[in-house]
């Protein structure tokens, strides 16, 4: 039986929109992992690189939008927009100058995967490869990533804490 509670509310119908086509994403990513590993190949270190490689094409772009890119108030503004918030069902969402911190509450990666019948294990193994993806974007900004907790994880929410390197 799932530990994981990944509790879906309605929201805006672009937001509906948005859910849909991430979990189409995850959709191909869990379906690859999967076929390679059955291949015998061993699919997470590539899986790995090559969403950090698409996170750091992000936050490349992303930098290029902030007024000051080393400043997390500025990359709050440029990577968390209406949308976003709405798709994960984001809160207590704070930035300063060294500091960003955001909760979410519904994952469609994770509704995904649980759709298709993955374990919480595997669940896990593919939010943590997917969470390459921010680490990218955090590593393009000059920034660091702690993730403290996360809905694959059986945690009611995802943590994320972006910050300046000098910053804890």
């Amino acid at each position: 039986m799932s530990t994981i509670t990944n509790e879906e509310n309605k929201t805006t119908e672009t937001a509906e929109v948005n859910r849909a086509q991430i979990q189409h994403r995850a959709t191909w990513m869990a379906l690859i992992y999967d076929e390679m590993v059955k291949a015998g190949i061993d699919a997470e270190p590539i899986i790995r690189r090559a969403i950090k490689r698409c996170g750091t094409i992000h936050g490349e772009r992303f930098k290029r939008q902030c007024a000051d890119p080393g400043s997390c108030t500025d990359f709050r503004t440029v990577f968390l927009g209406d949308l976003g918030i709405n798709t994960f069902n984001m809160d207590a969402i704070s930035a300063d100058k060294d500091n960003m911190q955001v909760n979410f509450h519904y994952c469609a990666l994770v509704d995904a995967w649980q759709k298709l019948g993955f374990d919480d294990k595997t669940c896990a193994l593919l939010c943590d490869m997917a969470m390459d993806g921010d680490r990218g974007i955090a590593e393009a900004m000059g920034l660091s990533l702690d993730l403290r907790e996360t809905i694959a994880q059986g945690c009611p929410g995802c943590k994320l804490h972006f910050h300046t390197r000098s910053a804890s």
